[in-house]
């Protein structure tokens, strides 16, 4: 049906149906009022929507597509016309048309009828009323392809927050960190390709980047057309994910062609929208490119613009939206950007400065947008109505006719109030220097305009900063925020720090790094509970987290889950770093510990009761620090899979090695148990990588000092839970880092103990069995202590070695097994012989040193984490079960009537203990790998025993079914169904399974003989078998085919596999499982089985009777703290080598090359597709400072001219000329292009075009008209006074002309002072005209204005007795009369005017105190911009601080002889003159001058001084003068390291502290340093030839001038002689 036709009820199972066809005639379906419902203007539907994040789309039939069909007509209305007037004009087919725009049958039933009440005259207010809206869903747009967007018809009069409301709870957009409302010209212009390119880049840059919103007009013309391609091409360049920008259509429902498609009151889901350009006519087609619509209703049609005042009012109501993210609150940014347009432009840019919204004009898009551009960088007193007009003329040649000269007086005006406030407005060029994208001049637009607003001094630097944080742009903060204007302490970055963190933008953190930032200071134990209360809920971290505060809930039987503590972090970080680490965070003894609550602006996260800014304001006594701030925030990043925020954080550690090889276990241990395929993935890419990091740092070090590498492996490391690097490589099974040579080197010297490793193997051997041979040369040791022959260490060295120990266990155990394995075969006797119990007290020695193993426990683990950790080892699992085995085969051989199946059980035992012989085979590089092959392979054969089951099975059993009837014997129908059919695989066939070898007497054909098994199915006559033979000569042939082609084949291939896959690896595996063994023996007792129980003796002696704790076998060795340092030091300085080691190979790099050349092949090809404004820019900023030296050279010339003329060189003939000084004082533009423009002339606030609170407009006056003396005939000015309820204050003349004369003007009239305080007025007609020196109110009228007397009354106090009388008798005189006393700040909102008054009657006061006994004058704080001169005479202390003080002249403090100290730090310093520190130089003893802008110090401010001084943290410039200035200064040795290079004459330099470049041998004032710019040396120096080769030639004319008059006076007889003097010195 048509868009005014009725559409019926659709019940709930019907939502997902189409509306009805759309063909119907109009007329044939009319409306009546009834149909509809009025409702509230805002209710919530009976299903809220959840406050989750919503998709774009939904799905047909979901909850939320229910819940929008229900919410929208309860809260959205749209407009009808309910009284149809007929127009005089016609619609485009010359029908009859309504006042409103729609035709009769569009209109509802009851509106065509005759009026009842209406009157006769069409009215919107009274003839439009609001009804539920009937258009809204998504929109498809036919013919191209799967683009979906949502849309809404909407009144006019809807309030902004239900439509922002409507678009982030139920169209699921996510609030934007910025709003870019993009106006210009709505029919279709020409732009440069170039600057075409330009402009769509820049925008969906900063679009995708900041997650902005574009807000246009929606249709598919002009500029909304522009924007719409851009998002296009960008959407097809970049993937699903980064390609979705919000663009947001803002159109004229009256105005949007073929809109009838778009209507169903139950939503179109989707409804089919046809663009169609040719047959749109007048109205416009909606822009395809568009992701949502709001379409505005105000029930006419055909008339543009009315959309505009409701997208004003969102634009404003969103830029008022407080948005919190990553812990940062920032109100939404808003800035206006224009291309081209026409008169509705130039009303939306002027209406955006007006409230304060930066506009970013881009120049050459034509028209409006050129003009302003054009006349930007001019005085507003040059923007004249002749200059206006000349740029219409050229740029609006089509319809230049059409403006009148009112228009122009309009345009004037408005221009200049657009230029006036420069600070938000930006203008783009194409090829300006530093401003080549659109996106880095929207953001530098934004950012300067956030200068100039709410936001002072720090407060706005914070503001900026989060702006950045918030839009993800560093470069922006690097280029914008981080500069010389403004210096941040470290502290101020600590939020923005935590922000950065959270919402993962490594760039920030690290240049947040740069800037200062100390990690020691930052993290704080609340900051790390903090951060990981904001854990992603999806980080399986997270989930762990949760598990074990619901694990805590029960088991304190709370109602409520434990809040967060580190001792929960640190009990899931030690499931995942394994038990071997100690817990990383304790618990508290008080789990409720203190929290912050000092607040930092603008930071709005909750955590546990406190904000995100209490973290970071605090006594310094109450904060806690943690041990290792590094590892904690490594931590945090690592359970994240945070690789960029890890890698960072990382470079920043101490303990590098620990804390790589500990990331590279949890993250192995974390994607265990991850289940998405792809993070796993990117977790053991990442735990390699980290493995690699540590394998790089220790080859550094290893290369370096072998030592002190071994030292790293086994040093306990306190930070990672008193563990060792080496541990946690075996905990994380980093098999390259343990088969690494120097780990290898280390284990090696661990397994030779105190014996060189250069001892032949049989050498030891022979020692081991003659031990007298020790004495010998035969064995060589390590230690130098040891070398003399008659050592007795020389016997406990050798026998305490693992390898000895080793071997003598082998010898023990080869002994054990052959002695045993005797008994078994030849001595086992009813009664045991001594042989035999010979083996049982063997046997319990093994008993007790498997105990000993179990219960040695050196790190406190406990018994049950010891046992699960012994039972873990394969080889534990063996020693047990032979063990076990034994005892059972013993418990049976000492009873009687079970010796022999005691001797069987006891065979079995030596079966197992001979397997144990494989582990002792393990340290051989020969047996080792293929021991770990077999034991791979075990797990094959396992697996593949699985399958051949089913085949056995499957056959044995159909077999002996065919075969067999009823075989009762349980062994035999195990035999026939597994045993025989598992050999049959070897090729042991049973006879009986054909009848050609069927043999009789082979079986039994009743089953009763014991020894046969039972006979086949068979006749009873012959006794042949009468079973199938086809049936099982097939199945024993398929059975074979299977079983022993394809299922051995598979295990061949298993085993090939496995063998191959080991063997690639088998050095590794080898020396990754090595460690064991030697580890093992390392700590074993020396004496073998069975003297080892001397050993266990002992020991139990020690820690049983003697109390004495048990000595530390393993391999970890703590160190003292200073060698510790030092060694962690010296690892943390081969570490940094490693890493510039790596960016030279990636830079080294194949590909990276390739990348970096593609980089640069870019650059170019982009640098040489620059147009000529481009090319010249450059060299017109250099023309431009050429002129400023020309300027400055000019000026100087003169002065000397204007010298020498008054010492009496002058003459009236053949002056050259200098040209006018006009011509040299005249300087229209800077070097950046912008205006040296003082304060303007004339008022401006009085001249706003709205008077205040009102929507009348003022008669628009431009600069050039405002004087009297100028004629203006258009001025007409209206007769306006504002309304007031209060009769008190109304005027109580009319605006009638003769109330007004009736009035007596300079004098008292009655009552009524009518004496002006700047003079008489001049009355002209009976009028007073404007004299000059009232107050620049907005409240001004054309006909009235303010006077402004300001009365300067001073108190100390706010306390003050007079003040107090003053408020008493002011409020007596008069008690209407309303008083409030205002603390003065820069953040009250006065106009211009009235922050004059108070800069001139009320001057910042100082404070006056006492310090030891002296006079100390304190103005902290107190916004000077330059050094008193009240200060008393006798005053001994000065501070002067953290104000905005720029400059220190000559003599500043010579009247103040008595000062010792001065503190000027804090303030923007910039020049210090020569004297400055003149009558003070002798008695200073302090002077600080640190945090200032001092770029250098003239030598001769501090040669006098004896003071010490304070110069830290100024962007010095190093050079050689500087250098001599410290040379002979006094420097603060607390100070002097703060002293760093901003700029250097060397690059190299810059950044790094001055004392260190000096300390290096750099003498700055032996460099020479070249000029880059030939070109403009040569030209100064020419200059400054040609002006002393003219005051040369000058000064001679002089003198032959004066030869020739022959005579000077009498009275000027020095006159020559200073002339020669003078000449002389030129």
């Amino acid at each position: 049906m048509s868009a005014r036709g009725r559409c019926a009820k659709v019940l709930p199972s019907e939502l997902n149906k189409v509306c009805p066809e759309r063909g119907d005639d109009p007329a044939t379906h009319p409306r009546k009022m009834s149909d509809f419902e009025v409702v509230p203007n805002l209710q919530q539907s009976s299903s809220s929507v959840s406050k989750s994040r919503r998709k774009a789309h939904f799905p047909s039939g979901s909850n939320e597509k229910e819940n929008l069909i229900s919410w929208i007509p309860e809260n959205i209305r749209k407009k009808e016309c309910t009284y149809f007037v007929e127009s005089s004009q016609t619609s485009d087919s010359g029908r009859v048309v309504c006042e409103c725009g729609y035709l009769r049958e569009q209109h509802l039933d009851d509106a065509a009828k005759p009026p009842i009440f209406l009157g006769k005259e069409w009215d919107p207010s009274r003839h439009i009323q609001e009804m539920p809206t009937d258009a809204f869903g998504d929109i498809s747009f036919t013919g191209l392809g799967q683009k979906i967007g949502k849309y809404v018809r909407v009144s006019s009069d809807t309030p902004p927050r239900v439509i922002y409301h409507l678009m982030t709870q139920h169209w699921g957009l996510d609030a934007p960190n910025l709003l870019i409302s993009v106006t210009g010209g709505a029919k279709n212009f020409v732009m440069k390709p170039r600057l075409k390119n330009i402009f769509r880049q820049g925008l969906v840059k900063v679009a995708q980047t900041t997650g902005a919103w574009i807000i246009t007009g929606g249709s598919h013309a002009g500029v909304m057309k522009q924007v719409g391609e851009a998002v296009r091409d960008f959407i097809l360049s970049c993937s699903h994910k980064e390609g979705e920008i919000v663009t947001i259509g803002i159109a004229t429902w009256g105005t949007v062609y073929n809109r009838e498609s778009l209507v169903c009151p139950m939503g179109g889901f989707p409804a089919e929208y046809v663009l169609d350009e040719e047959n749109q006519g007048s109205l416009s087609c909606l822009d395809s490119n568009h992701s949502h619509f709001i379409l505005v209703d105000d029930g006419t049609h055909g008339r543009y613009g009315v959309e505009i005042p409701l997208r004003t009012r969102l634009e404003k109501f969103i830029s008022e939206q407080t948005k919190v993210k990553g812990g940062v609150a920032i109100k939404i940014p808003i800035v206006c950007v224009v291309l081209e347009g026409g008169p509705g432009t130039l009303d939306t840019i002027y209406n955006a400065i007006t409230n304060g919204t930066p506009c970013v004009v881009v120049e050459g898009s034509g028209r409006v947008a050129d003009v302003i551009a054009q006349v930007a960088n001019l005085p507003v007193a040059k923007i004249t109505i002749a200059l206006i007009q000349k740029k219409l003329s050229v740029l609006f040649h089509d319809t230049y006719e059409l403006f009148t000269e009112s228009k122009l007086v309009e345009w004037t005006k408005k221009i200049q109030d657009i230029v006036r406030s420069r600070q938000l407005l930006t203008i783009f060029r194409e090829g300006k220097y530093g401003q080549q994208d659109v996106d880095v001049a929207i953001l530098q637009a934004l950012f300067k305009a956030s200068r100039n607003q709410d936001h002072f001094g720090r407060e706005n630097w914070d503001h900026q900063l989060k702006l950045a944080v918030a839009w993800n742009r560093v470069d922006i903060a690097r280029s914008e925020i981080f500069t010389d204007d403004h210096d941040w302490k470290p502290s101020d970055l600590h939020p923005v720090m935590a922000a950065a963190l959270i919402s993962n933008k490594p760039e920030f953190v690290k240049l947040f790094l740069e800037q200062g930032v100390r990690l020691k200071d930052f993290v704080t134990w609340d900051t790390l509970v903090y951060l990981y209360d904001n854990l992603a809920p999806s980080c399986l971290f997270h989930s762990k987290l949760q598990k074990v505060l619901l694990e805590e809930r029960e088991h304190t039987a709370g109602s409520k889950a434990p809040r967060l503590q580190m001792h929960h972090v640190s009990q899931v970080l030690r499931e995942l770093l394994g038990c071997s680490t100690q817990p990383l965070y304790p618990k508290p003894k008080h789990t409720e510990r203190p929290r912050l609550s000092i607040p930092v602006p603008h930071i709005k996260l909750n955590v546990q009761g406190s904000s995100l800014r209490s973290l970071y304001k605090r006594s310094a006594g109450r904060v806690t620090f943690t041990m290792d701030p590094v590892r904690d925030l490594l931590i945090w990043a690592v359970v994240q899979n945070r690789r960029e925020l890890a890698e960072i954080i990382w470079a920043q550690s101490q303990d590098c090695m620990a804390a790589a090889l500990a990331c590279s276990k949890i993250l192995k241990e974390l994607a265990k148990e991850e289940e998405d395929t792809d993070t796993t993935d990117d977790m053991l890419a990442l735990a390699e990588e980290y493995e690699h990091k540590a394998i790089g740092v220790f080859t550094d070090c290893y290369r370096k000092d072998e030592e002190r590498a071994q030292k790293l492996l086994t040093r306990v490391s306190e930070a990672w839970g008193k563990t060792t690097c080496l541990q946690l490589a075996l905990e994380a099974k980093n098999m390259n880092f343990v088969s690494h040579g120097g780990v290898q080197a280390f284990l090696t010297k661990v397994w030779w103990g105190k014996l060189s490793v250069d001892n032949d193997l049989w050498r030891v051997i022979t020692c081991m069995l003659f031990f007298p041979l020790l004495y010998t040369n035969l064995i060589a040791f390590r230690e130098k202590r040891l070398q003399p022959m008659g050592c007795l260490a020389r016997l406990r060295a050798f026998f305490t070695a693992p390898i000895v120990i080793f071997l003598m266990n082998i010898l023990s155990y080869f002994t054990f097994l052959l002695l045993f394995a005797y008994v078994l075969m030849v001595d086992f006797q009813p009664v045991p012989s001594w042989r035999e119990y010979l083996i049982y007290f063997w046997l319990f020695s093994l008993v007790c040193e498997e105990t000993r193993q179990l219960l040695y426990d050196p790190d406190g683990l406990g018994v049950v984490k010891m046992a699960s950790l012994y039972i873990k080892d394969f080889w534990n699992k063996l020693d047990i079960c032979a063990i076990l085995v034994f005892i059972a085969g013993l418990t049976c051989r000492l009873i009687p009537s079970t010796l022999y199946p005691g001797r069987i059980i006891l065979s079995l035992a030596f079966i197992i203990f001979c397997l144990r012989l494989m582990h002792i085979f393990t340290v051989s590089k020969t047996l080792g790998p293929k021991i770990i092959i077999v034991k791979r392979m075990m797990k094959d054969v396992f697996f593949f025993l699985f399958l051949l089951a089913v085949w056995v099975v499957s056959f044995g059993v159909a077999k002996q079914a065919i075969l067999i009837h009823n075989e009762e014997r349980v062994e035999w129908l195990f035999r026939g169904v597994v045993y025989h059919s598992y050999l049959t695989i070897f090729g042991q066939i049973p006879s009986y399974i054909d009848g050609v070898n069927f043999n009789i007497d082979q079986c039994s054909p009743n089953g009763t003989d014991p020894y046969k098994p039972k006979c086949p199915e068979t006749n009873a006559d012959n006794k042949k078998p009468i079973f199938p033979e086809w049936l099982t000569v097939i199945l024993l042939c398929l059975y074979l085919l299977f079983t022993n082609i394809l299922l051995l084949n598979l295990l061949i291939a298993m085993f090939n596999y496995t063998f191959q896959q080991v063997q690639e690896h088998t050095d590794q595996i080898w020396k990754f499982q090595r460690h064991d063994l030697i580890e093992e023996y390392h700590g074993r007792p020396p004496a073998p089985p069975p003297l080892i129980l001397l050993n266990h003796l002992q020991l139990l002696l020690r820690r049983g009777l003697l109390r004495r704790p048990a000595s530390h076998h393993k391999l970890k060795e703590k160190l003292e703290k200073n060698e510790e340092a030092a060694l962690l030091s010296w690892e943390m300085y081969l570490k940094e080598n490693y890493l510039q080691h790596q960016q030279c190979q990636e830079k080294q790099n194949t590909e990276q090359m390739i990348r970096d050349i593609a980089q640069r092949v870019d650059v170019l090809a982009e640098l040489l597709d620059l147009d000529r404004v481009k090319r010249t820019g450059v060299v017109e900023q250099r023309l431009g400072s050429l002129e400023d030296q020309v300027h400055q050279s000019a000026q100087a010339l003169r002065w000397m001219m204007q010298a020498l003329r008054g010492n009496g060189f002058s003459s009236g003939e053949d002056v050259p000329p200098m040209g006018s000084s006009e011509a040299l004082d005249t300087k229209e533009i800077d070097l950046e292009g912008k205006p040296e423009e003082s304060r303007p002339p004339y008022h401006v606030l009085a001249r706003h075009l709205l008077y205040p609170g009102s929507h009348t407009l003022r008669f628009p006056v431009p600069d050039e008209k405002v004087p009297w003396e100028v004629d203006f005939p258009l001025y007409n000015p209206p007769a306006y006074s504002a309304d007031h309820k209060d009769l008190a204050v109304q005027d109580p003349f009319s605006l009638s002309l003769e109330s007004l004369l009736k009035i007596n003007y300079n004098t008292m009239d009655g009552l009524i002072d009518r004496q002006s305080f700047h003079g008489l007025y001049a009355v002209q007609d009976g009028l007073p005209l404007y004299t000059g020196g009232y107050l620049d109110d907005p409240r001004n009228t054309d006909n009235a204005w303010v006077e402004t007397v300001a009365i300067s009354v001073h108190f100390d106090t706010q306390n003050d007795v007079e003040m107090k009388r003053l408020n008493s008798f002011l409020q007596g005189c008069d008690p209407e009369l309303c008083i409030r006393w205002q603390v003065l700040d820069k953040r009250i909102p006065l106009h211009a005017n009235h922050k004059e008054l108070l800069h001139k009657l009320l001057p910042p006061s100082c404070q006056c105190t006492e310090r030891a006994g002296a006079k100390a004058v304190l103005c902290s704080s107190r916004h000077l911009e330059e050094i008193p001169r009240d200060i008393p005479r006798d005053v001994v202390f000065l501070k002067l601080d953290a104000n905005s003080i720029t400059r220190i002249p000559g003599n500043a403090f010579g009247h103040l002889s008595h000062l010792e100290e001065i503190d000027l730090s804090g303030n923007a310093i910039e020049k210090i003159d020569g004297a400055a520190f003149k009558g003070v130089a002798a008695g200073l003893r302090s002077l600080d001058l640190s945090g200032n802008r001092i770029r250098s110090i003239p030598k001769e401010a501090l040669l006098a001084l004896k003071a010490k001084l304070r110069l830290a943290n100024n962007p010095w410039h190093c050079e050689c003068a500087l250098q001599e200035v410290l040379w002979e200064a006094r420097l603060d040795p607390d100070s002097v390291r703060d002293i760093t290079c901003h700029t250097a004459p060397r690059e190299e330099y810059v950044g790094k502290p001055l004392l260190q470049v000096l300390d290096a041998g750099v003498n700055f004032c032996s460099v020479r340093q070249r000029t880059t710019d030939v070109a403009m040396f040569v030209t100064m120096f020419g200059w400054f030839a040609m002006v002393i080769v003219y005051v040369i030639c000058y000064v001679r004319h002089n003198r032959e001038d004066s030869c020739r008059h022959g005579h000077y006076p009498s009275s000027l007889p020095s006159a020559p002689g200073r002339a020669d003097t003078t000449s002389t010195a030129l």
